[in-house]
């Protein structure tokens, strides 16, 4: 498999981006018509938290907040765990792994410029994998 940058990966797609006094709604209608599992909070350009599926389920529903209300600043996961797209992707998939998290944002300068997540990784990783063993599989017909 090759080694990717997470340079490459967030060029890929723009970042999901709110600023602090975004209502959760309206957060969370983003991150369904992108189809992503997490946005990036800023205050200005710089990143100051992430708003994950999770935060929605136990810091909102869970607590019985109403997202037409409720700022996504108040319930984010503050000061995330980043990285520098410079970086290769297993670095990030480390990082994943032993923090038990599924995104990293990817930071440059304290600006956040994409998202790494488990999912995206797993699906471009398998791709690669499926085209090298049926590459294997036609080497040996």
């Amino acid at each position: 498999m090759t080694i990717r940058s997470l340079r490459s990966i967030a060029a890929r797609r723009p970042p999901t981006v709110f600023p602090v006094d975004a209502l959760v709604s309206d957060v969370a209608k983003t991150l369904r018509e992108r189809s992503v599992g997490a946005g990036m909070v800023v205050s200005g350009t710089r990143l100051v938290g992430i708003f994950t599926e999770r935060d929605a389920l136990f810091r909102v529903l869970a607590e019985g907040r109403d997202p037409r209300q409720t700022k996504v600043g108040d319930v984010m996961t503050r000061d995330p765990q980043t990285i520098h797209p410079d970086r290769p992707f297993v670095d990030a998939l480390r990082m994943m792994h032993d923090g038990r998290f599924r995104h990293v944002p990817i930071v440059e300068d304290g600006r956040p410029i994409g998202m790494v997540s488990v999912r995206e990784a797993l699906h471009t990783d398998f791709t690669e994998l499926i085209e090298l063993i049926d590459t294997r599989d036609a080497d040996r017909e």
